[in-house]
C-alpha cells in the first residue's frame, strides 16, 4: 500500500489578479483541513527588453539601473503590503486563533520558473494556484504558467479555476 505524503507547508502562488481571492479560500481550505501553513507567493515579471531598451536609449546605465532597482524595491513595498492586507482580511474568515501564513514572499522573474523554484526553496509539499486562459484560444485550455507549472514540478499543484463566469 502506498502512502500519501504528509502535507504541511502549501506554496500558494498569486498573479494578483482580481479573481484571486477564491483561489486562496481554496489554499485556507486545504491548510485548515491538512494543518498546514501557507506560503504566499507573488512573482513581479522583469521589465522586458524593449522596456530596457527604451530607457537605455534616454538615460545613462547608472540612472538606468538606480531607476530599476528603485523602482523594483517601491514595487515589491507595494506587493508585500497589498498581500499583507489582503491576508488580514481573507484571514478573518478563519479561525482567529490559528496563524496559517507562514510567510509572505515577493520575488522577480518569470513566474513559470520562479514559483517551482519558490516551492523547493520553502520546502513546500504542494502548489495552489489559480488557472486561467484568457484571449480566443481560451477555453479547454491552461494559461501558460499553470501548464509550465504542473508539467516541471515534483510537487502536486492544486489549479483552481479563477475566470469569472
Amino acid at each position: 500500500m502506498t502512502t500519501i505524503p504528509e502535507i504541511k507547508t502549501i506554496l500558494y502562488a498569486t498573479d494578483l489578479g482580481r479573481h484571486m481571492r477564491p483561489v486562496f479560500r481554496h489554499a485556507i481550505s486545504m491548510a485548515q483541513h491538512l494543518n498546514a501553513k501557507i506560503v504566499m507567493l507573488h512573482v513581479v515579471e522583469p521589465l522586458g527588453s524593449t522596456g530596457e531598451a527604451v530607457l537605455s536609449a534616454y538615460l545613462p546605465n547608472k540612472k538606468v539601473e538606480k531607476l530599476e532597482r528603485d523602482g523594483m524595491k517601491k514595487i515589491l513595498k507595494q506587493m508585500k503590503t497589498r498581500l499583507e492586507e489582503f491576508c488580514h482580511d481573507e484571514m478573518e474568515l478563519c479561525d482567529k486563533k490559528s496563524s496559517m501564513v507562514k510567510d509572505i514572499v515577493v520575488t522577480t522573474g518569470r513566474p513559470a520558473d520562479r514559483i517551482p523554484q519558490e516551492a523547493e526553496k520553502y520546502q513546500a509539499d504542494m502548489i495552489v494556484m489559480g488557472s486561467s486562459s484568457e484571449g480566443f484560444i481560451a477555453h479547454g485550455l491552461l494559461g501558460s504558467t499553470a501548464r509550465h507549472v504542473t508539467q516541471v514540478s515534483h510537487l502536486p499543484v492544486l489549479l483552481v479555476p479563477n475566470r469569472n463566469h
